[in-house]
């Protein structure tokens, strides 16, 4: 009985305490909660409650569209050619003058460099290229890199005679195309040295030529024409110049003193540059390349090899004669004959004991 009565009087009483509007509930996961207002809590405004965003799932769609871009190699600064300018000079026109090559060749450098550009970009588009890249048929793995490389480098300087009239003339023949030849460096009768390649890239100079067990030469030496037709001494200035230039390349890339041939040596059958008149015992002095001592040669033994004692210091001796006129041409100079004197074999013993 006292319940019944009770009841009605509960239930106003709990009206009046709470309001005629129940508050609202919040959702913790909601995306965009309400802000703060900056109002103090009331039974009627429930303070914000902290929101935690629901993480958003990986999957392997989204986890190849979150893949960092690569880095683009940035492009390399490229030069303006312009066509030099017509000349005044009438030995600029006198048919095969050194004037005249220098007038036409500045002319096909307007071209030549942007196709020297051409060619080393595609070189750098090739060398860019991962392993991954390539279609090898060979490898059936996926790509591991290995961190451990750097770019090739020379290891050998040959020495050739350009075997023309100027430096101009031999500037004219490495800047067209059907010549199919070039080197690195041009050394003028003057002392001007002029550079055609990068000491990275293989220059066509060497051609059909061996080495020691080396039967590419242009893929692992820097080529070197000195301005000379083959017939006359070399001139002071220009060995000088060279010296320096030989200086610089053995110090920037590390190449031993052997390392310093000729074009003879390396092609004893078709070659005989950079001529006997080439002063190879003034390079021997400044470090670049072996020479014998004049006042102490030793005798050789006498089961002395002369024809191994050739194959060990670098000849090709498949043409016997030819691989002894090389070595005269380097090392006697007065006399080229194919056959070996005592004197010849006690200079070739003396060598033979250096490498």
């Amino acid at each position: 009985m006292f319940i019944k009565k009770a009841l009605p009087a509960l239930a106003l009483l709990a009206l009046c305490a709470c309001g005629n509007k129940p508050p609202q509930k919040t959702n913790v996961l909601n995306r965009n909660p309400p802000k703060n207002t900056g109002t103090k809590p009331s039974p009627g405004n429930p303070p914000n409650q902290t929101v935690f965003t629901k993480p958003e799932q990986v999957t392997r769609n989204n986890q190849q569209n979150n893949t960092p871009e690569v880095t683009k190699r940035p492009e390399r600064e490229k030069e303006t050619y312009t066509p030099p300018p017509a000349s005044n000079d009438a030995a600029a026109y006198t048919y095969r003058s050194p004037q005249y090559y220098k007038r036409i060749t500045d002319s096909i450098q307007y071209y030549a460099k942007p196709s020297y550009e051409k060619t080393v970009d595609e070189i750098i588009n090739q060398i860019a290229k991962n392993p991954s890249q390539k279609k090898n048929p060979a490898v059936n793995a996926q790509w591991y890199a290995s961190v451990n490389f750097n770019i090739r480098k020379p290891n050998f300087v040959v020495l050739h005679h350009t075997a023309q009239n100027s430096a101009e003339q031999t500037l004219f023949t490495f800047s067209i195309s059907r010549t199919q030849t070039s080197a690195h460096y041009v050394v003028g009768r003057d002392g001007v040295v002029y550079q055609m390649l990068n000491d990275y890239v293989r220059a066509w100079h060497a051609g059909n030529s061996k080495w020691g067990s080396i039967t590419d030469m242009n893929s692992c030496s820097l080529g070197i024409e000195i301005d000379n037709n083959g017939e006359e001494p070399f001139s002071d200035a220009q060995v000088s110049a060279l010296i320096k230039l030989l200086d610089y390349l053995k110090d920037q890339h590390g190449i031993p003193q052997s390392n310093f041939i000729a074009h003879s040596d390396i092609a004893p059958s078709r070659k005989s540059d950079p001529s006997k008149y080439f002063p190879w015992k003034r390079l021997a002095d400044a470090g670049f390349g072996y020479w014998y001592d004049t006042y102490n040669m030793q005798t050789p033994p006498a089961d002395f090899n002369a024809l191994l004692a050739l194959r060990v210091i670098g000849y090709d001796i498949s043409n016997q004669a030819s691989a002894i006129k090389a070595f005269k041409l380097h090392y006697i100079q007065n006399d080229i004959s194919g056959t070996l004197s005592e004197y010849d074999k006690k200079v070739l013993y003396n060598l033979y004991r250096k490498f």
